[in-house]
């Protein structure tokens, strides 16, 4: 084990932070890392949007979810699956090009998702936390006007990071699964009941695995923004699939 192995098996998500600010320096080194990741044909089909604005930041704490250590952290980074530029360059260079589609979209959405998780691992090597905030993708109408999103342009993630608080240093890295599940030889292998049942009891805990998993159902699959991201996600997806 190296240094950059034990620091991707150690990261965790770092919800409070301390006051204390992150350089000018570090933010563009974090930065540097993210636009340095491996792209599709090297189109770096993402724009990265640094949020500095405190009224902005506060507005996306509240339509992330509620979430209010959003509006505290250091620094947000919100990275935008972007085939808008590609598509303007085509047609000001006098190409006739296709609309983009879903398959378009996909692969925006890994370039902008592998350039995030370079920064996260940017991030964790200097001591900074960091979390995902998949809530970006909801209310859609909402984030489009406060951001300026133009068409076949989709926040895939946000970022926040900051240097955690000790309760953070502290707190336990939630378990993961077992690699014999997560990892399958060759193809894809439909796990039976029973499988299924050794790989998710461990986060049940002290409730029943029925219980634990109904009341999980509920509160993430079943839950409103599950639903609101869903939705959303389906109104930026009409740019990519409308002839």
């Amino acid at each position: 084990m190296n240094d950059i192995t034990k620091g991707l098996k150690d990261r965790k998500s770092v919800r409070v932070f301390t006051e204390r600010e992150i350089s000018e320096e570090i933010k563009n080194e974090i930065l540097l890392c993210a636009v340095n990741a491996p792209t599709a044909g090297n189109q770096q089909l993402y724009t990265i949007i640094d949020v500095r604005d405190s009224e902005l930041l506060k507005e996306l704490s509240v339509t992330c979810d509620n979430q209010p250590f959003i509006a505290s952290s250091a620094f947000t980074l919100i990275f935008c699956a972007d085939f808008r530029k590609w598509y303007d360059a085509f047609i000001q260079a006098g190409c006739q090009p296709r609309k983009p589609r879903e398959g378009d979209f996909l692969l925006s959405i890994n370039d902008a998702l592998i350039a995030a998780q370079n920064a996260v691992t940017a991030a964790e090597s200097f001591g900074i936390g960091s979390c995902y905030i998949g809530d970006i993708m909801e209310n859609c109408e909402k984030h489009r006007e406060m951001l300026k999103l133009p068409r076949y342009v989709f926040p895939a993630a946000m970022l926040v990071f900051g240097y955690p608080a000790d309760s953070q240093i502290r707190r336990e890295k939630p378990q993961r699964a077992d690699m014999k599940h997560i990892v399958h030889k060759d193809s894809y292998r439909t796990m039976d009941a029973d499988e299924l049942r050794e790989l998710f009891s461990p986060k049940s805990k002290e409730r029943s695995y029925e219980d634990w998993m109904q009341a999980f159902c509920n509160r993430k699959y079943n839950s409103d923004f599950s639903v609101e991201m869903s939705r959303s996600v389906s109104e930026y997806l009409k740019d990519w699939i409308e002839e």
